[in-house]
């Protein structure tokens, strides 16, 4: 089984940072309004960047890093998977 972290981008412009098993059903689920209560305020959503993972705790502690970086670090991020 494959693990990924992921960032949405909101309508508001922010981000959320979250795991999941499957990046496509979490996204739906976002904005169907089941998912994060952060983004069901703030839909539709977007993925806007995905990063798998060997595990689940290593999803895990990617995401903690993730959240820990300013909204600029988040960007960076997005940015870097536009130009690869």
């Amino acid at each position: 089984m494959s693990f990924f972290c992921y960032i949405l981008e909101c309508s508001d412009g922010t981000y959320y940072t979250g795991w999941t098993t499957d990046p496509e059903r979490r996204e739906k689920q976002h904005n169907a309004g089941i998912g994060a209560r952060y983004t069901r305020a703030r839909r539709p959503v977007r993925m806007v960047y995905v990063e798998e993972q060997p595990d689940r705790s290593s999803a895990l502690k990617r995401e903690f890093d993730i959240k820990r970086l300013e909204h600029v670090g988040k960007r960076k991020l997005v940015v870097s998977l536009r130009k690869e």
